[in-house]
């Protein structure tokens, strides 16, 4: 019998552990074929991992004395009153924690515009993209599906399969150049990678999606940035759709092509 098509709660369930030893097969197999989405699942249980390491402790505390107080004297309690207090404790830590400057991003990523965070459309963008960077750009046989000498081929294949046209910033006075690019699986629909690189062998992959239809980040003209386990991100949103170029840079580095990225694309 062929197995059952692979979905979003099986690749969650394979995230948390909770998947039979059969059907985990299977998504492992799926997995294997999969590259792009095998990255990104093993950043969803590296996530996991540190939230359990982070959060953990603070199940295991006493329940804190004023909560304590706050039901004394009831003459009934429910037999897991002391866990729900727990857990209430936990959400006021997370809820903190969650409106905190530089933790209200997937991954823990640290953004530099702290007062005014990008609409939920976004909230995702910078990882997604660090992810496409790091699973392509170390490739050294098959960084990209096309390459720069057939540059007028892969700008009118990406700008048909993302249903716009699609401009290739050039980069050559910072010393960068365009190696070629391909098509990503992207949240919203297809997605466009190009990448470039300089006399050094330092790579940057410029990412290039649809943004949500109704999304209030359909336009969010000015560049944020984000760090992704040591991927630096800039990212932003321009008449319904969403840019982010990254690379294994300081921030400080990649701000001027940012800059000029940004620019270039700007209507």
């Amino acid at each position: 019998m062929k197995p059952a098509p692979i979905s979003e709660d099986d690749l969650h369930a394979w995230a948390d552990g909770r998947l039979e030893a059969t059907r985990r097969a299977e998504v492992e197999a799926w997995l294997a074929e999969h590259p792009q989405e095998a990255a990104a699942l093993a950043a969803w249980r590296q996530q996991n991992a540190r939230l359990h390491a982070t959060f953990d402790p603070v199940l295991a505390e006493a329940v804190p004395a004023r909560l304590r107080a706050a039901v004394a004297g009831e003459r009934w309690r429910p037999p897991r009153a002391a866990a729900a207090l727990g857990w209430l404790a936990l959400g006021a830590v997370l809820g903190a924690m969650w409106n905190a400057p530089g933790w209200n991003a997937p991954g823990g990523a640290r953004h530099a515009d702290d007062h005014a965070q990008p609409a939920d459309a976004l909230i995702g963008l910078p990882r997604r993209a660090a992810i496409a960077h790091a699973v392509y750009a170390p490739e050294q046989r098959h960084p990209v599906e096309v390459g720069a000498d057939n540059e007028q081929h892969l700008v009118a294949w990406l700008s048909k399969r993302l249903g716009t046209p699609l401009r290739v910033p050039e980069l050559g006075a910072l010393g960068y150049h365009l190696m070629g690019g391909r098509l990503l699986a992207a949240e919203a629909g297809p997605g466009a990678q190009f990448m470039y690189d300089n006399a050094a062998g330092e790579r940057l992959t410029l990412y290039v999606s649809a943004a949500r239809s109704g999304d209030t980040a359909a336009s969010l003209p000015s560049f944020r940035f984000a760090e992704e386990e040591g991927i630096s991100v800039f990212y932003w949103a321009e008449n319904g759709f969403a840019y982010a170029l990254s690379a294994r840079q300081p921030r400080a580095a990649l701000l001027p092509v940012a800059d000029a990225v940004y620019r270039q694309l700007a209507p």
